[in-house]
């Protein structure tokens, strides 16, 4: 039989009760708080991802009523979205399909649970429900350039 000190025990304890804790609080963060994985939906190519009707200067579509896929592109010099305004009305849901055609950029919108590295020549895809009326900013939240404090833009919802 193996002799195990009582302060041993004690750390063993302990740090099995914390991954219990931890575990736990991820799996209610990921079923209860609505946290998502970005989808890679598809690829596109960075060098022609300018001259993309979607993506060009950016686009918002209604599918249905309260029901919307916005199309965004962040750009490195001159550092901002395309689009960067969006409304939509209140209740709305909005599917993001988001890409940049030259270096890696991140895309957070505050208030939601939107939060995606975008990578070049490739869409991801993230959907938030606005059920409260105001401004949803979103930055770039990585490091992309001399300008990349000029990354905003901001969700109106109506």
């Amino acid at each position: 039989m193996i002799h195990v000190n009582v302060y041993e025990k004690w750390w063993i304890g302990l740090t099995t009760l914390m991954l219990v804790v931890f575990g736990t609080a991820v799996g209610v963060s990921a079923f209860m708080g609505g946290i998502q994985v970005p989808i890679p939906e598809a690829r596109i190519d960075p060098r022609t991802v300018a001259a993309d009707p979607k993506f060009k200067d950016g686009s918002l579509q209604m599918l249905a009523p309260g029901k919307y896929v916005a199309y965004v592109r962040a750009q490195a010099s001159p550092w901002k979205f395309f689009p960067e305004k969006i409304e939509v009305p209140l209740n709305s849901t909005v599917t993001f399909y988001v890409t940049s055609g030259d270096v890696q950029h991140g895309f957070r919108i505050d208030g939601t649970n939107i939060n995606v590295m975008i990578l070049p020549g490739q869409v991801s895809k993230m959907t938030a429900k606005f059920d409260k009326a105001g401004e949803f900013p979103f930055v770039c939240h990585e490091y992309c350039g001399v300008g990349h404090q000029n990354m905003f833009g901001k969700v109106i919802v109506k």
